[in-house]
């Protein structure tokens, strides 16, 4: 299956979805080259868990600039998986903004940002990812990925406003799928898949791989 299909994939879930693990699933059998989200590098996110209100516009700066970064090298390379985008950048910044941790100010610097990049790679040779692909799952599944996994700062015992971060995101996960509309785009249900099961993960490869044969015959036709 190696090499069969070259494509640009972008990944989108909460926090805990297995974004990465599915990125090295799918980029290793597809024979692409996976672009992961730095945490060890970042200086700012284990600050931003700690005093989110301080640190909050920081840590979206950071990762905004961090994700036009790869997605322009994943348009010029034009065979990559990403375990998150730029796509999907707005929707952490917006619910930031909504729980107090952003200013006015802040947010339309941000969207004025965010704004002038997107138009940056409306003028490069590809435009978009061929497919978006939405771990989509239960809070609880989430949840217990996040414990698993073991970041301490990430961890929501004894710590409420944590919870409520969290919960808050996940509400708004589908509203911003519903809202995607820069590419085809593929639904995963992270509660009935396993990846550790290597039934379930040649599963989801097949699943993949049949979506974007169906995303190339779309293209086609329409020419």
């Amino acid at each position: 299956m190696k090499g069969e299909q070259k494509a640009v994939i972008v990944l989108a879930g909460m926090i805990g979805a297995g974004k990465s693990t599915y990125t090295k699933l799918i980029s290793d059998a597809l024979g692409s080259e996976a672009f992961y989200e730095s945490v060890d590098d970042n200086r700012i996110l284990e600050k931003f868990y700690e005093d989110p209100k301080r640190w909050a516009f920081s840590l979206q700066i950071y990762f905004l600039n961090s994700r036009f970064r790869s997605i322009k090298a994943a348009f010029l390379h034009e065979n990559n998986v990403l375990d998150r985008s730029i796509y999907e950048d707005a929707l952490f910044t917006k619910i930031n903004y909504e729980e107090g941790n952003m200013s006015d100010a802040e947010m339309d610097t941000y969207l004025d940002l965010l704004d002038n990049m997107m138009e940056e790679l409306d003028g490069m040779p590809k435009k978009s990812p061929d497919l978006l692909i939405y771990l989509r799952g239960s809070l609880s599944t989430v949840l217990n990925r996040i414990e698993k996994r073991g970041r301490v700062f990430e961890q929501i015992e004894g710590n409420q406003g944590l919870l409520d971060y969290y919960t808050h995101l996940h509400s708004q996960y589908d509203s911003w799928f519903a809202s995607y509309d820069k590419s085809p785009t593929l639904i995963i249900d992270i509660d009935k898949h396993d990846l550790e099961n290597p039934a379930d993960a040649e599963k989801i490869i097949a699943i993949v791989n049949d979506r974007l044969n169906e995303v190339r015959s779309e293209a086609v036709s329409i020419r």
